[in-house]
């Protein structure tokens, strides 16, 4: 895997991407052709993700990508989310946990280990990057077309952080006789060792079951770091907001709501608030980021719907019109 080109580099070929995939449905034959046999795509960089680690964006470049018209006409508004503004993006490196930077350093590097045993490659940044954590989570996304197979390896690398006894052990011992005890606890915790993750985040008073506020058994995501390095809606539900949830609520024994909120890059974290229906569905269908790097082919790649479009990217675009994946190239 290579490394991020340069600023200048990086926005020309995002103008490139725009033309080539407006003047062609020849695209999906560039894609990878996949088989139960995790291949590393060709020529694969993390470009894809938009980044600080490796780069940051002048003012005026943000304002290229803010200012697409492809984004702002009015037919692909109303299926495209703008999403939060390129120039107010936080430096997410100088964004520490409670603990400083040290134990939030160790936090990435041993969940980037645990990511790359599950997924079966690694990238070639150093284990402490977390571009390449990003890069594992474009693989993982990648090799697997069928989302519940995604959702249970994000699951499984949740619970290889722990002893293998701690999960079913902290549900009898703690989550079943002390919901709110516990509840408050796993807030902090995710406050402490995921900040480094998700980006700047406090502790706040949620909704729970049976209509309470349950006090400080939130963490709200101020702008979360995973949602905008991916840039992807559909990478930001099946990667991480239904595998943690399955993990606290299967494993923990404890309800776990996660409301991602698009056009912030909020996320709140809802401690004993068990998801429903109407919550799964509203996330899974939500509208794709205007500057999602598949273009909408992510969801589509997730929903084992790998027929190429007929139509060519114009103004008016819709659903059906949406471009394969470009995370697959």
């Amino acid at each position: 895997m290579k490394r991020l080109p340069s600023n200048g580099f990086y926005v020309l070929r995002v103008l490139i991407c725009y033309f080539v995939c407006s003047s062609s449905f020849l695209f999906p034959s560039r894609c990878f052709q996949f088989n139960t046999s995790y291949r590393k795509p060709k020529n694969y960089s993390s470009q894809h993700f938009i980044s600080t680690d490796q780069r940051s964006y002048s003012n005026t470049e943000a304002q290229v990508i803010d200012n697409d018209p492809l984004s702002k006409s009015p037919s692909l508004e109303s299926y495209f989310i703008q999403g939060p503004s390129l120039t107010t993006k936080p430096d997410y490196d100088k964004i520490h946990g409670p603990f400083g930077s040290t134990l939030d350093r160790i936090f990435l590097i041993i969940f980037r280990r645990k990511m790359a045993e599950n997924v079966g490659v690694d990238s070639d940044l150093p284990q402490d990057n977390y571009q390449g954590l990003m890069e594992l989570t474009a693989a993982m996304n990648a090799r697997y077309s069928d989302r519940k197979i995604v959702h249970k390896i994000g699951q499984q690398i949740l619970r290889d952080l722990f002893p293998s006894w701690l999960p079913f052990a902290f549900s009898w011992m703690f989550a079943k006789p002390f919901p709110e005890f516990s509840s408050r606890m796993n807030a902090w915790a995710t406050l402490t060792a995921g900040t480094w993750l998700m980006g700047e985040s406090e502790l706040n008073d949620c909704k729970v079951d049976g209509g309470k506020i349950g006090e400080s058994q939130g963490v709200l995501v101020k702008r979360c770091r995973f949602l905008e390095e991916s840039g992807c809606a559909s990478v930001c539900v099946n990667s991480c907001k239904i595998p943690t949830q399955a993990f606290f609520n299967e494993d923990m024994g404890l309800p776990l709501t996660m409301t991602p909120d698009y056009e912030t890059g909020e996320c709140q974290f809802s401690f004993g608030l068990t998801p429903t229906p109407e919550s799964e569905f509203d996330a899974m269908n939500i509208p794709c980021l205007s500057r999602c790097p598949s273009l909408g082919g992510m969801r589509k790649w997730h929903n084992n719907d790998r027929r190429p479009s007929n139509s060519t990217m114009s103004t008016n675009v819709n659903e059906k019109d949406v471009l394969p994946c470009s995370l697959m190239e």
